[in-house]
């Protein structure tokens, strides 16, 4: 019996290979589709790589004709905060007409079915914490927007054009493949457990802290780091249960506990032995103070519970990948 095939866009990225790998390991035949922009392709390693970028519909349908996914996994998208601030045009274009090409593309195939890589960045300052799914989206970055916007344009798409979707709202991001086949590379790196690291390994002569007069314990902003492996999990789970049930779906991906950036760095200080020069800097547009998840509907819609829920585990295995494979990439 054929495998089926799921499409992967931005499958080259750092989630969106972890979670191509675990698709191969269940049975299904991950197909990325990337432009290459940003990610690496070093990183597909279970599947065909079409380069393509979604926003080319003929490119995209021709791709899609060819493999015949039964589903999309769609993680193709600009996501920094800091860029989308300084650049907004980038991220409407790439993110929001590439929603829109790629939804196009699919119609045009007989494709019904997807799961968005969607953010908590969509919430923007938080009015509660724990934040649930219904807790207010009113983002306060062009990247929270365009997750927003996305999410709008698939519940119309699921009204008017029987899309079914499942958007995964992940809080903070972070580890790498125990195996540290892959893991988070980019360039430059704007992410802070992987910057960390940098500055362990010597890779940075310093880490710089963005804002230390934030409203939280220690002054550092504050938020809900959750293992890439289990965000890989989700959208497996998140792809069975479609095909299952009628889906129009939002869901928080996090663990339900908080820790600010003063944390996270006295964390890599005790698994790395290593000595870390820390400079404290201005705060950065965009950045909420506290951002913590409620995912309970995960649990309860998906089955969903975290396997590596304690900062020590996702350190550890970004710790690993970066000693042992960075420097060969």
């Amino acid at each position: 019996m054929a495998k089926q095939r799921v499409l992967v866009t931005g499958g080259a990225g750092y989630i969106g290979s972890h979670t191509c790998k675990l698709l191969a390991t269940e049975g299904y035949d991950p197909i990325v589709v990337d432009n290459l922009s940003t990610g690496n392709k070093w990183a597909v390693k279970w599947g065909p790589l079409e380069i393509c970028d979604i926003r080319d519909n003929d490119a995209l349908s021709l791709v899609m004709a060819k493999y015949k996914p039964v589903a999309i996994a769609h993680f193709a998208s600009c996501c920094y905060v800091g860029e989308s601030v300084e650049n907004p045009e980038k991220y409407y274009n790439n993110n929001v007409s590439g929603m829109l090409s790629l939804l196009k593309t699919m119609n045009r195939n007989r494709v019904r079915k997807i799961i968005f890589s969607s953010s908590c960045s969509t919430y923007g300052n938080p009015q509660y914490t724990p934040i649930d799914e219904g807790h207010p989206q009113t983002p306060i970055n062009p990247y929270g927007f365009t997750k927003y916007i996305c999410e709008r344009i698939l519940s119309d798409y699921h009204r008017t054009q029987d899309i079914e979707f499942i958007a995964l709202r992940y809080f903070n991001a972070a580890g790498a493949d125990p195996e540290a086949e892959i893991g988070e590379l980019h360039e430059p790196e704007p992410h802070l457990v992987p910057r960390i690291l940098d500055a362990a390994l010597g890779k940075a002569d310093h880490f710089l802290i963005h804002g230390t007069d934030y409203d939280t314990d220690d002054g550092t902003c504050v938020r809900d780091y959750v293992h890439v492996l289990d965000i890989a999990k989700a959208h497996l789970k998140a792809i069975e249960h479609i095909f299952k049930f009628n889906s129009a779906e939002f869901i928080n991906l996090g663990n339900g506990s908080g820790f600010s950036v003063k944390e996270v760095v006295n964390k890599v200080l005790e698994i790395t032995g290593c000595k870390i020069k820390v400079i404290e800097g201005d705060r950065r547009d965009g950045d909420p103070a506290i951002l913590i998840s409620d995912s309970q509907r995960a649990s309860e819609i998906l089955d969903w519970s975290p396997d590596y829920p304690d900062l020590t585990s996702i350190i550890g295995h970004a710790w690993q990948w970066h000693r042992s494979k960075k420097s060969d990439s």
